[in-house]
């Protein structure tokens, strides 16, 4: 279908400038707290506060997908990402901690974007490349690298406010350029259900929350990770601001590296085989980051391979949602499982900060809990989930009088 590649290219592009949006408090995270005096619980507080409404904001984002489509829905959210990295730009400058809170909150719009181009996507592919397309599209969570590695940099070359211009300045361009050259499929067609019957019709769906959970375990743990690295690398390994970030965005690449290979290899093998793999893998780098191992090679290494395991199980799960959710219902069903991932990276980072062993500079029961959760999708995945489970609930006979 002529058409494909160009929009699979801007909306990946238009989910990584927002991702870095929404991801700008991360990499900042040992200055606002050195600045402010924050303890570790406020800290992991702040960095966690905008995933929460990129988490939730993306059941409403898919759902408004399914009705006007991506090519409205991308510039909308790309555009009303701005004011609130202006804002945060205005709240650190004053050293208000409740301001940060506040609109940091509001910053979370920009990670909305994900619901949207999940269902774009899967208009434009047939079904046997809709792992190759939505794998190389979560690809654009790549802005995270791009954020860890330039955020703190961009402050130290260019300031800190004008850094959050920077941002604003490419938001507002990717909004341009989206509205400008994004088209919906030939085929796509809008659904003008009413928003709470389509969200709850989709919750019905047992199929809706065993993936939720499952992207939970993976793509939420690449999300805290990202997010709270920079924070963890400081307490346990003492590494100043640019050398978490550039190790942060390390971990980063893996991920979004890894991604598309989980959607390709799910198109050929499945999505449950390369789901396991991941689950397993995570479960035993989670086990070993739990020792805290030594720098630098065992603990890069430990890292990277789970970034790399987490970025394969985040590609394959939507491989599986693409398989078996109802056709009508991809992007509602996607805008849950997707905020139950952005859910799945808001608490481990409060976890995180509340399990902090300041005397021996650890985070190891974080770590545990971390590879229990991962256990219990590598069960689900392995016996609980079958096709059935995608099909609409069956509703009781009526009563014969």
């Amino acid at each position: 279908m002529p058409g494909q590649m160009r929009n699979l290219f801007l909306a990946t592009w238009a989910f990584c400038i927002t991702f870095w949006a929404w991801n700008m408090i991360g990499p900042l995270g040992i200055r606002y707290a050195t600045d402010l005096g924050l303890s570790a619980g406020q800290k992991s507080l702040l960095v966690a506060v905008p995933v929460l409404v990129g988490s939730l904001g993306r059941i409403p984002a898919g759902a408004l997908t399914d009705r006007y489509g991506a090519r409205v829905m991308f510039p909308i959210l790309t555009l009303a990402t701005i004011p609130a990295v202006i804002l945060v730009a205005i709240a650190g400058q004053a050293n208000s901690y409740p301001l940060l809170l506040v609109f940091g909150f509001f910053l979370g719009i920009g990670g909305t974007t994900f619901a949207v181009g999940i269902p774009f996507l899967n208009a434009w592919f047939p079904p046997e490349r809709r792992g190759f397309a939505t794998g190389v599209f979560g690809a654009g969570m790549g802005g995270t690298a791009l954020s860890a590695f330039f955020t703190s940099r961009f402050v130290n070359w260019f300031g800190y406010v004008p850094t959050h211009l920077i941002i604003s300045v490419a938001l507002a361009v990717t909004a341009f350029v989206t509205w400008t050259f994004l088209r919906n499929a030939p085929g796509w067609t809008p659904q003008h259900t009413a928003f709470v019957p389509k969200v709850m019709g989709a919750a019905r769906l047992a199929i809706t929350w065993d993936m939720a959970f499952l992207y939970a375990a993976c793509f939420g743990g690449f999300v805290a990770f990202s997010t709270y690295l920079p924070t963890y690398l400081h307490d346990v390994y003492g590494f100043a601001l640019p050398q978490a970030g550039t190790r942060t965005a390390g971990f980063a690449i893996a991920a979004v590296v890894a991604r598309p290979i989980g959607g390709i290899v799910a198109d050929r093998i499945g999505p449950r085989k390369v789901l396991f793999i991941a689950f397993l893998g995570a479960l035993l780098m989670a086990v070993i980051l739990a020792t805290r191992p030594a720098l630098e090679w065992r603990a890069g290494l430990s890292f990277v391979l789970m970034a790399a395991f987490m970025g394969l199980g985040s590609g394959a799960v939507f491989t599986w949602v693409a398989q078996l959710a109802p056709s009508d219902r991809v992007g509602s069903v996607t805008g849950i499982v997707g905020a139950a991932g952005g859910l799945g990276g808001f608490f481990p980072p409060l976890v995180m900060g509340a399990t902090y062993d300041e005397v021996h500079h650890s985070y190891t029961h974080g770590l545990v809990l971390l590879a229990v959760v991962t256990a219990l999708a590598l069960i689900l995945t392995e016996f609980l989930i079958t096709p059935k489970r995608g099909s609409e609930p069956e509703l009781p006979a009526p009563a014969r009088v």
